[in-house]
């Protein structure tokens, strides 16, 4: 394991609870409410599915003006509750703060655009973190493998020498497609299990040496069915 790569909302901070409120006031804006099975869907989406699925879910037009309007709305709306400070979710810091200590490199990965991640920064600390990479920086976002596989070109590593930590389905999807260990703490929706995936419920009691098993357990597995 040569670096860390981390998924920001939900893995972090438990700042999906943000963008619940958030959305829901978008979608009461438009005179809609946003069910439960839209909100599981729209977990880890990037900005542009999120307006898909937001428009379609609303049966409005397609507008891309409007579509980016939206877009704008929520982001802002986002950014204020991020201002306001972001809880952490169990372990996330401790776990970076033992990192840090160690010198192992660490990236930000997420499919949040990057003036509104800035925001987050503000409050998790970007001192952590070689390199950032966000959703409107690549590409493709998750679940397209282009924010991992970029993070490991902007540290100088093979993506299979990092352990990326992720919480949802999409994000999995996009750090296993980058050929990342994955190591996988479900927040609000369960994540299926994978070849290149470990789950556990916690960072908490975790310590860096749990990672590094990991890591060395999945790759050694990964060897093994290719040999």
């Amino acid at each position: 394991m040569q670096a860390v790569l981390w998924d920001m909302d939900g893995t972090l901070v438990d700042s999906e609870k943000l963008w619940d409120i958030s959305l829901s006031a978008l979608y009461a804006s438009h005179g809609g409410e946003m069910s439960r099975q839209t909100r599981v869907a729209l977990v880890g989406a990037s900005a542009e599915e999120t307006m898909v699925t937001v428009f379609a879910d609303l049966d409005l037009e397609p507008d891309p003006v409007a579509m980016a309007e939206s877009a704008r709305w929520l982001h802002d709306h986002v950014a204020g509750l991020f201002d306001g400070g972001l809880p952490w979710c169990d372990g996330a810091r401790e776990m970076l703060e033992a990192l840090a200590s160690e010198g192992t490199p660490m990236a930000l990965v997420t499919n949040t655009q990057r003036e509104l991640a800035e925001r987050a920064l503000n409050s998790i600390g970007r001192h952590y973190f070689s390199i950032t990479v966000c959703g409107d920086e690549v590409p493709a976002g998750k679940p397209a493998p282009d924010p991992y596989l970029r993070a490991a070109e902007l540290l100088g590593l093979d993506p299979a020498d990092c352990l990326a930590v992720e919480d949802s389905v999409t994000g999995t999807a996009a750090a296993e497609g980058a050929g990342c260990a994955v190591l996988v703490i479900p927040n609000e929706v369960p994540v299926p299990a994978g070849r290149r995936r470990r789950h556990v419920e916690t960072l908490r009691g975790l310590g860096t040496h749990d990672l590094r098993r990991i890591h060395a357990d999945i790759d050694r597995q990964s060897r093994e069915r290719s040999a």
